[in-house]
């Protein structure tokens, strides 16, 4: 059950939880989370139950975070902990909650964060170290990381549970500077994990401070927090500056300091509020095999050298909750949980670092493509060509990783609308004028098996470029008036979609509205008087009123 020691109201207060239990208990007030009380087994019945709500149909809004509090294996143990799954960011609203603001106040949030940080403060003792296990208790047959309800996230294809909701601390040898990534770690043996950091550019920062440590013929300290402040856990995926402290800018998240601890068995600082805290040593030289694994990129990760850690100490709360990200094919837990920080990112890199008057939004392409490959750029009406080619070209470089396609939208067409988009391509895009491809690009996160080497961005501009007629729908009001009557006459439920109403792209005569209010009217004919005395000969047909002078 939910541990009681910071039981708080949830409601009352607009500060970020500073205790993961105590964000459960805010998501449970706001009918955000559903707890499962019937047996479950993590290894084929767990993940694959959440994420249901991601392949069947849901809105986000309608997506909740899990809670099991039953949990079994496929050899029939029961395990004491809960599991928790969603609990981050299965929706943006959920996001919030562990934020402790409105979603559109997030991205503001990120950056007043980023440019104040505050230190941590050390405690003298800390609820994750409640329980200590190390040495031998480590290895024995059922003990160690075998005793943890480890999820299997891709049952069917990954090799082994795998620890994911991960907050990896390691620190660089030489500055002292502090990282902290979300990588993956794969169950190996009771006191060993085989631990996953990117490699490519723009990729892990841990990965940077492991190069050094295998120089210096060293293994590198690391630390893997499961479950714990979530502004503290949300700054791994956001690939900060490798120079920054994310614990500091957790800390402005927060509006006071982390209390962090010292670890048992290595010298590195741990958030003393966390649920669990596995300690140990990578290896400078041995790899060894990881994988497969079902992939953010919509593939399975298939067997590759990786890290070794020989885990020293596992240490957690004495009622701890464990905590597992859905990842795997977006839309996904994992990839709300950036796009919600990275557009607005975005965003202000192209408006305010590089000064781009009329960018209204920049979208990130979530479905199957996981956030990186595909942007669209959204323009006010009127922002010069030329601003419209920087934008594009400042949204493909900020990331080595993310901007493969860059699309320009004008302020019409909603991005998470691809019908709308494959429109806008279709008549605002000569693909001879408004199409760049730039060569030389990483090719970023994706499959390995599918040739590696570079890759090359494609720049598109599909905006509005002359007026054009207006959109062939009936007008808004006429829409709105229907709309009514729908739901009057107790018909499925809809979701309006942009554009569901007709509406002016400029070019349009105020002599049509005339004709068309006389059309809803029954007075049409009136417009064939008008329109029979304005007969001519020697014209070809279809050729446009407006060209031919009285």
């Amino acid at each position: 059950m939910l541990d009681k020691r910071a039981a708080q109201s949830v409601t009352a207060r607009s500060s970020p939880p500073l205790d993961f239990q105590e964000h459960l208990r805010r998501l449970e007030a706001e009918g955000l989370l559903h707890r499962i009380d019937r047996a479950i087994d993590k290894d084929s019945e767990l993940h694959p139950l959440v994420r249901w709500q991601f392949q069947g149909g849901l809105r986000e809004d309608e997506r909740r975070a899990f809670l099991f509090t039953n949990v079994t294996d496929g050899s029939g143990r029961r395990y004491d902990v809960p599991v928790a799954v969603g609990a981050l960011a299965a929706s943006a609203r959920i996001y919030a909650v562990g934020m402790g603001r409105p979603v559109e106040e997030i991205g503001d949030a990120w950056l007043h964060a980023i440019a104040n940080p505050i230190a941590p403060t050390p405690a003298t003792a800390a609820p994750c170290q409640d329980v200590v296990i190390k040495d031998d208790a480590l290895r024995k047959p059922d003990g160690g990381l075998k005793a943890l309800p480890v999820p299997i996230s891709t049952p069917g294809f990954d090799a082994a549970p795998y620890l994911t909701a991960t907050l990896c601390i390691t620190r660089d040898p030489e500055t002292g500077v502090r990282n902290m990534g979300t990588y993956r770690a794969q169950l190996k043996a009771t006191d060993r994990l085989g631990v996953r950091m990117a490699a490519r550019p723009g990729g892990a920062g841990g990965y940077l401070h492991w190069q050094k440590y295998r120089k210096r013929k060293q293994p590198m300290p690391i630390a893997i927090v499961v479950g714990c402040a979530p502004v503290v856990m949300f700054t791994g995926p956001q690939k900060l500056p490798i120079d920054c402290d994310e614990m500091a800018v957790a800390g402005a998240l927060a509006g006071a300091p982390i209390r962090t601890i010292k670890g048992v068995t290595v010298d590195l600082d741990v958030p003393a509020d966390a649920e669990f805290v596995v300690e140990g040593l990578i290896d400078p030289e041995l790899l060894e095999p990881e994988g497969p694994f079902g992939e953010s990129h919509g593939h399975v990760a298939l067997e590759g050298f990786n890290m070794s850690m020989q885990v020293t100490a596992i240490t957690h709360k004495r009622n701890p909750v464990w905590l597992s990200i859905l990842s795997e094919v977006t839309p996904s837990e994992s990839s709300v949980m950036k796009r919600v920080a990275y557009e607005p990112r975005y965003l202000a890199h192209l408006r305010d670092m590089l000064a781009i008057k009329g960018v209204r939004r920049v979208a990130m392409h979530e479905p199957l493509s996981n956030l990186r490959k595909i942007l669209f750029v959204q323009f006010a009406p009127g922002v010069p060509r030329t601003e419209i080619w920087r934008a594009l070209h400042g949204a493909a470089m900020l990331q080595a990783d993310i901007g493969k396609y860059v699309v320009g939208i004008s302020e019409d067409i909603d991005p998470e609308n691809l019908n709308a988009v494959f429109w806008s391509l279709a008549y605002r895009a000569n693909p001879i004028e408004d199409v760049f491809i730039a060569p030389y690009r990483s090719a970023g996160h994706g499959p390995k098996s599918e040739g590696g080497g570079e890759e090359s961005t494609m720049l598109i501009d599909a905006t509005q470029k002359t007026p054009d007629p207006p959109i062939s729908l009936p007008k808004r009001e006429f829409m709105e008036r229907a709309l009514a009557i729908w739901h009057e006459l107790n018909l499925p439920p809809i979701t309006p979609r942009q554009p569901w109403h007709g509406y002016s792209l400029g070019d349009w005569d105020s002599v049509w509205d005339t004709y068309a209010e006389r059309a809803v009217t029954g007075r049409w004919e009136q417009t064939g008087k008008e329109s029979f005395a304005h007969r001519r000969a020697g014209l070809t047909p279809e050729t446009p009123v407006k060209s031919v002078k009285e």
